[in-house]
């Protein structure tokens, strides 16, 4: 049974609160994801290749931990420098082939939640150095019902409420 399953055919099978160093040690974590909290609503970016609105994050490179990959991903995706992001815990996916694999696989992610004060959308895309993937913002409240969010990722924001 999965949490859920995205119309790509990629399903989120659990999320479990491990430890975060543990969660580094990991051979099977391939990325890490951030939940973005502003004024009790969450920021989406609307992934160009993908053509939805997602949450923030990518692939650990190598040497990072996870939490580096995370703040790394911030900077790169958001413009934000000197977060502390919080870590809720571990999410295990069932990935089908793309463009990362031919194969189907499990992988496991970090999630990550970050919680912004007295910031707008203009503000923080306005920081974005690397507008390649993101090309715009938007608040989830905004956007819900009206515009393609990676269903997944909807259901992440539940885990940093």
């Amino acid at each position: 049974m999965y949490i859920c399953e995205d119309s790509d055919g990629n399903a989120f099978i659990s999320f479990e609160r491990t430890n975060e160093a543990e969660l580094s040690e990991n051979p099977l974590l391939t990325h890490c994801l951030a939940v973005v909290k502003i004024n009790g609503d969450y920021l989406l970016g609307w992934n160009k290749w993908r053509e939805r609105y997602e949450i923030f994050g990518g692939c650990i490179e190598s040497g990072e931990t996870a939490r580096d990959c995370i703040v790394r991903e911030c900077g790169e995706e958001l413009g934000l420098c000197g977060i502390e992001p919080v870590y809720p815990g571990a999410m295990e996916f069932l990935m089908k082939p793309d463009y990362f694999s031919p194969n189907e696989r499990t992988e496991y992610g970090g999630l990550y939640g970050i919680t912004l004060h007295d910031m707008s959308v203009s503000d923080i895309y306005g920081q974005i150095k690397d507008k390649e993937e993101i090309v715009r913002l938007a608040m989830y409240s905004q956007v819900k019902g009206i515009e393609p969010i990676a269903e997944i990722d909807e259901k992440l924001l539940e885990y940093y409420a």
